[in-house]
């Protein structure tokens, strides 16, 4: 929570004082009474005194002061608020490695699948594309809201040689600026989403790649997907280690202001999707909620009145 207008807080101060003279004559109060009275007298006289519950309505009372000082200085909150437009790009690794079997049944179907449920939970209105990458990338599907279109280029993904994830970015930033130049209006705001089990072997440099999308204030959420204990059966018969390299996917998360995940299993994956769509989907805005504080100055206000009538017959 911040505040627009903390100078009111002063106020605070002479409500200090405020309790702070309440609590010395009750003190002195108390020794008066100590002092002069009669207590034998006094028992026979008002033999139920209100004792420690006297201070109740005070207390309220200052509370109820205390929430409307911090009213007046317009306290706010940050609250997600869902996006009406936004453009996704979805960059698929489909290299070779991706046939790797420690996901279940492979790292390219499950993938494919979860990636098939990211599409969907987005808005209608999103703008969606496609770039899958090996040793090449290119856009399958320009951003668009035809879902079904969208679907079944993911449906028909082949995978080959090679992992070329500078290429990816890049190919994910040029759609994106293609359709911005193509909007009639301001464009929506943007966000590449890349997939991949490997690090970059072929094509352009990811930190080139980063910079460039950094510059035009892309995010890029990378997903460093599979296991250390993954392997890939060659023609020949051989087996091939292809372990999922993270630490390039970090880096080119934290160089765009994209988040990186790692997934090492199709439901982990999911997750992640999840994670990402509610990010991608949703704006942080500040909204104001003095509205709160005057309805609680407003119940305390209440209470004091209330326990003052209940216990002494009179309001404070």
């Amino acid at each position: 929570m911040s505040l627009r207008s903390p100078g009111w807080l002063a106020l605070l101060l002479p409500l200090a004082g405020l309790v702070a003279a309440y609590v010395l004559v009750q003190r002195r109060r108390g020794r008066y009474a100590v002092r002069f009275t009669n207590l034998d007298l006094l028992d026979k006289v008002a033999p139920a005194r209100p004792g420690r519950r006297r201070h109740i309505p005070a207390a309220a009372f200052c509370g109820t002061l205390a929430l409307l000082v911090v009213g007046f200085a317009r306290p706010t909150t940050e609250v997600q608020v869902p996006r009406e437009r936004a453009t996704v790009v979805v960059a698929f690794d489909v290299s070779a490695s991706m046939e790797a079997t420690d996901v279940q049944p492979t790292r390219f179907a499950a993938a494919r699948t979860a990636a098939l449920a990211f599409v969907d939970q987005l808005p209608e209105r999103f703008n969606a594309g496609l770039v899958p990458f090996s040793g090449t990338a290119t856009v399958a599907v320009p951003p668009t809201t035809d879902r079904e279109l969208l679907r079944a280029a993911i449906e028909g993904l082949q995978t080959g040689a090679g992992t070329a994830i500078g290429d990816a970015v890049t190919a994910a930033r040029d759609a994106i600026r293609t359709l911005d130049e193509q909007a009639d209006t301001e464009p929506p705001p943007a966000h590449i989403v890349l997939l991949s089990d490997g690090s970059n072997t072929t094509g352009r440099p990811v930190e080139s790649a980063a910079r460039e999308v950094a510059a035009d204030r892309i995010p890029v959420s990378t997903i460093a997907y599979g296991t250390q204990d993954g392997t890939i059966d060659l023609p020949s018969g051989n087996s091939v280690q292809v372990p999922v390299d993270g630490p390039a996917l970090e880096d080119l998360a934290a160089a765009t202001g994209g988040d990186y995940h790692e997934a090492a299993t199709g439901k982990e994956l999911e997750a992640v999707y999840d994670d990402i769509g509610s990010s991608v989907g949703h704006r942080t805005e500040e909204r104001e909620i003095w509205q709160w504080f005057v309805a609680a100055a407003l119940l305390t206000a209440l209470a004091a009145a209330a326990t003052s009538l209940l216990w002494f017959s009179r309001l404070p």
